[in-house]
């Protein structure tokens, strides 16, 4: 580290953000050939290390001789204000190289609302915004992660974006770079090799032609052998593909400061608001012995004294009951607090639950979504009534006081007929209390969030309710909800929801918008406290977009979507026959009974096809 730097730490707030040099954190002898790799987490470090996707890829990275990859996140607002004043580019935490001198920065596209981050740490970097500005001694810039599903909204910030999962495509790519450069062949060469890798978009190689209406005419190819769709990168088999043991620990505490073990990729529910229950198909789960074996060893390795599983649903693992006892004993033995997120309410397991809070019951949460049946039926949620209260039944049964319930607002076709629902089923539970524990301490906690329609889903046609449409929803609810005792309201702000919607579905067009907001000042857009809602009026203002055109606006089957481009696996024919059926209200059954044929077997084995059928 230069004098410069230890100078600056001083002088900042959470110097360890900086620093590096965590235990299991990597070091690695340059050498010549290797190439070098900045993981970027554009936000700040406390959340990034949280991130399980960077600990999998640093890991699996590392272990390559000739690949080194290093890490680097936001910096804080003290940070920034020095590394602007003393005119020192943005670092590595590992070597503190400038980002500048890597060969490749990736960039982890968790939400939407990052994306001023990343053009922040781009300029921190002194690397331009855009990629026809940058020449052959810039970085070659990556995305990947879910919002990569339609990178058009990046399309001129971004080189490369990696669709699905990355363990395999980042090394094939890094490997083909090698071979690209020891052949010396220039940078576009370079492109011309990594376009034929499966999961790899270039967006150089395309160009969009749009109508005088303002929608996309057709998408010009620039190089021939351009694949006309870029089918996702799929591991079949997630048993064959390593899981680090040793991850990096943090010196200070971060959102998520445990152990933390994958179990399975995707979801067989088909929640038709769900991104992630398309572009993750499908189910595909680790061995129960394997991740005991994981889980032991990363605490071993860690010292961590918490160990909590991941997947989008934990208790559909389908050998759910043997791990989770397993885990349980495990954990008792050696002292370690078990957590055990996203579990779902038709397939609860109170048991265990009982197990690992004791008489530490802090909060029970329940995701019902929708205040109807009906409604619960459009988005395809596969709950009833009778499951939400025989559930919190027991809950009150075995003395849980808080009761948090997560609902969405905005769903297509919902009325206010759908909004007394959630009245009613906040209404409902304190009167169950009432019946099974007398008066007492107890609160429902009602939240709120908005409706954002994503690419990929059966809703990616349908329109978002305006910011008018969304305050009378946030409105009623709370007047309704204000005279019952014991229920709290909280609802997601509505400016945030309009800007993901614009990007979730954007095209190229909307990067001039987010270029000229971060010129504005905006970052951290995710932040409360950092968020510039008229800056970002005045950017769609200057820019001449109209942000209704990407969230208010229905669209109709044959227009030529902006993500078209990426194959997610899940036929377009499979989800607008779900749109169908979400109009008609009927719904579509789990595909562990049988399958439903979204077309996701064409490209890999469905393990979990018909197990429960």
């Amino acid at each position: 580290m230069s004098l410069n730097i230890d100078n600056i730490l001083k002088r900042v707030e959470k110097p360890a953000r900086y620093i590096g040099g965590e235990l299991n954190s990597a070091k690695k002898e340059m050498t010549e050939g290797m190439t070098r790799f900045c993981f970027a987490f554009p936000d700040t470090y406390e959340i990034g290390m949280s991130y399980l996707g960077m600990q999998i890829l640093y890991h699996i990275l590392n272990k390559e001789e000739d690949i080194f990859c290093e890490r680097v996140f936001s910096p804080g607002l003290d940070m920034e204000q020095i590394l602007r004043d003393e005119e020192i580019p943005l670092f590595t935490l590992e070597t503190k190289t400038p980002i500048c001198d890597m060969d490749f920065v990736g960039f982890t596209l968790q939400y939407e609302l990052s994306f001023t981050n990343i053009l922040n740490i781009l300029d921190l970097s002194g690397i331009p915004l855009k990629r026809e500005e940058r020449d052959e001694s810039c970085p070659i810039i990556i995305g990947g992660g879910p919002c990569a599903y339609n990178p058009e909204p990046l399309a001129d910030i971004v080189d490369i974006f990696l669709i699905g999962d990355g363990e395999e495509n980042l090394i094939q790519l890094f490997h083909e770079y090698q071979k690209s450069r020891h052949a010396g062949e220039s940078r576009e060469d370079f492109y011309k090799r990594a376009v034929k890798l499966q999961g790899v978009y270039v967006p150089k190689f395309y160009n969009p032609v749009y109508g005088e209406n303002g929608l996309i005419e057709r998408v010009d190819k620039l190089y021939e052998e351009a694949p006309d769709s870029v089918l996702r990168a799929i591991i079949s088999d997630l048993d064959s593909v390593d899981f680090p043991v040793n991850p990096i620990v943090p010196f200070i505490e971060t959102v998520h400061d445990r152990a933390v073990v994958e179990t399975f990729r995707g979801c067989t529910r088909g929640c038709r608001f769900c991104q992630a229950g398309i572009i993750y198909r499908p189910v595909r789960e680790r061995r129960t012995d394997l991740i005991e074996e994981l889980a032991k060893k990363q605490l071993e390795n860690t010292g961590h004294e918490e160990l909590s599983l991941l997947s989008l649903s934990t208790s559909d693992y389908s050998q759910f009951e043997e791990l989770a006892t397993n885990l349980m004993n495990m954990c008792k033995k050696n002292n370690i607090s078990l957590s055990l997120p996203s579990l779902r309410l038709d397939s609860f397991s109170f048991k265990v639950l009982e197990e690992i809070q004791g008489y530490k019951k802090s909060g029970l949460t329940f995701a019902p979504e929708a205040g109807s049946q009906r409604l619960r039926d459009v988005i395809n949620k596969g709950i009833t009534e009778e499951n939400i209260y025989s559930s919190v039944e027991q809950a009150l049964e075995l003395g849980w006081k808080n009761i948090k319930l997560y609902f969405m607002n905005g769903l297509p076709t919902e009325t206010f007929e759908d909004l007394d629902g959630i009245y009613e089923i906040a209404s409902n539970i304190v009167d169950l209390n009432k019946k099974i524990n007398g008066k007492g301490r107890f609160n429902v906690t009602v939240s709120v969030s908005n409706f954002v329609p994503k690419a990929h889903t059966p809703f990616q046609w349908m329109a978002q309710d305006s910011a008018e449409q969304f305050s009378e929803k946030h409105y009623y609810l709370k007047d309704k909800l204000r005279p019952i005792k014991g229920v709290t309201f909280n609802y997601h702000g509505t400016e945030t929801s309009i800007l993901e919607a614009v990007f979730a579905r954007g095209d190229r067009r909307v990067s001039k918008v987010l270029i000229k907001a971060f010129e504005l000042g905006c970052k951290f857009d995710g932040w409360t406290e950092h968020f510039k809602y008229d800056a970002w009026m005045q950017a769609f203002e200057e820019t001449g977009v109209d942000k209704g055109f990407y969230t208010t606006r229905e669209r109709n089957y044959d227009e030529i979507l902006p993500w078209d481009i990426i194959d997610c696996g899940v036929t377009k024919e499979f989800l607008k026959k779900e749109n169908e059926k979400a109009k008609k209200e009927e719904t579509t059954q789990d595909c562990r009974k049988g399958c439903v044929g979204c077309g996701m077997n064409q490209h890999v084995t469905c393990r979990m096809e018909g197990i429960n059928g």
